[in-house]
């Protein structure tokens, strides 16, 4: 089979690989229909995550067919057309049955890698480095599914891939980072971030009750996307340094109410101190991440309010207002998305009309041209905002 695979940074390409078998009773085989880049896919393409081996397939949203399924696969049967949840949960241990699906304690094996940076491990992912279980990804035409009976969902079949693939990630990311602000009825919501993610998040906080919504970014397709189909208010922070200070004059002195960080680790930041020293201290490897937003989005919450994280931060940073956070009484809340919990009532809010997913998508592209769509996808080129690629 084709698949995409992984040779450095910014290096990846397209190569004929043995195709995946059941190694586990409980596995099945999917026929990959679609898949997409993801912002986290940059986070490998740019070199930040360890673990990577020469020769790992990438991506981690993709749906598709059943095509085989081993002996202890009850739910599942060759033909049914399924998510897949990008976390990998076994189903059984302590934090599956609380349904914090990402944290499942039985899926990554090599656990040990993700304790020596996090303390403990979390949920295996797909095409996601070794640290998170070295599982080969969804960008290839088939892909081996662990726990078959456990993650994938079958879905109608009337409803084409583009709305339904990004209930595999970016839907339920943006609508938990939503669901953890704690959003009320009539709140000012600040998302930093207007990529996939960001324009998630800032449909479901509509979706939670939002009074306004501000969209914080410096690309002009993406903040206006936010305003034509999010219905936010926008402030680009090229032109207008000082997000914390126009936040304050737009809420009246008061800040935002609950602040989503929806970019992560590759924080821009512009021209900003903070910002410069980041990249400085990330390019020498004294600091992992490049964390400006969050910092900003501490600053900006108001007293009591909520920061949400979605963006991925991968390992440690430093420079950060605990004092802001403290003394502001602000809680935080943050981790890689409980998928499985999200996907039924998503599906029923695509069913019912309620919301189109495919309304991110710039792009879409055979999976032999993946090379150059994450160049395009890295670089904002064209517009791009969403890739979706066709094995």
């Amino acid at each position: 089979m084709k698949a995409l695979r992984w040779y450095g940074r910014n290096n990846v390409r397209v190569e004929s690989v043995p195709d995946p078998g059941i190694v586990n009773p409980h596995d099945a085989i999917v026929r990959v229909t679609s898949t997409a880049i993801c912002g986290s896919d940059l986070h490998i393409y740019d070199g930040y995550i360890p673990s990577m081996q020469a020769g790992d397939i990438l991506g981690h949203e993709f749906m598709g067919e059943i095509v085989e399924v081993g002996p202890e696969v009850r739910s599942l049967r060759p033909g049914d057309r399924v998510v897949v949840p990008f976390t990998i949960s076994c189903g059984a241990c302590f934090f599956c049955k609380n349904e914090l699906w990402s944290l499942c304690d039985n899926t990554n094996p090599n656990a040990w890698m993700a304790e020596q940076t996090y303390g403990y491990s979390p949920a295996g992912l797909f095409g996601y480095s070794h640290a998170f279980g070295g599982y080969a990804g969804g960008q290839a035409e088939y892909v081996r599914v662990p726990f078959a009976d456990v993650g994938p969902l079958k879905v109608p079949a009337g409803i084409p891939d583009d709305r339904l693939l990004f209930l595999t990630d970016i839907f339920p990311t943006g609508y938990m980072a939503a669901e953890n602000a704690g959003i009320r009825p009539g709140d000012t919501v600040a998302v930093w971030g207007c990529g996939p993610v960001g324009q998630f998040a800032i449909k479901s906080a509509w979706m939670f009750g939002a009074g306004r919504v501000i969209a914080i970014d410096r690309v002009a397709e993406r903040l206006r996307l936010a305003e034509q189909e999010g219905r936010a208010e926008s402030i680009n922070f090229e032109t207008n340094r000082d997000v914390t200070g126009q936040l304050k004059q737009m809420t009246g002195g008061r800040g935002p109410d609950c602040c989503i960080d929806a970019v992560g680790m590759e924080a821009h930041g512009g021209s900003s101190l903070d910002a410069m020293y980041d990249r400085v201290k990330q390019a020498v490897r004294m600091e992992s991440d490049r964390a400006h937003v969050l910092r900003e989005a501490i600053q900006s919450c108001r007293k009591g309010g909520t920061v949400s994280l979605a963006g991925v931060y991968g390992g440690f940073i430093d420079k950060m207002p605990m004092g802001a956070a403290f003394n502001k009484g602000l809680t935080l809340r943050m981790g890689q998305t409980h998928v499985p919990r999200f996907l039924k009532p998503l599906l029923r809010r695509i069913e019912e009309g309620e919301i189109d997913p495919s309304f991110v998508i710039t792009h879409r592209l055979p999976l032999d041209e993946a090379p150059a769509a994450y160049r395009m996808f890295r670089e904002k080129d064209d517009g791009c905002i969403k890739v979706v690629l066709t094995p």
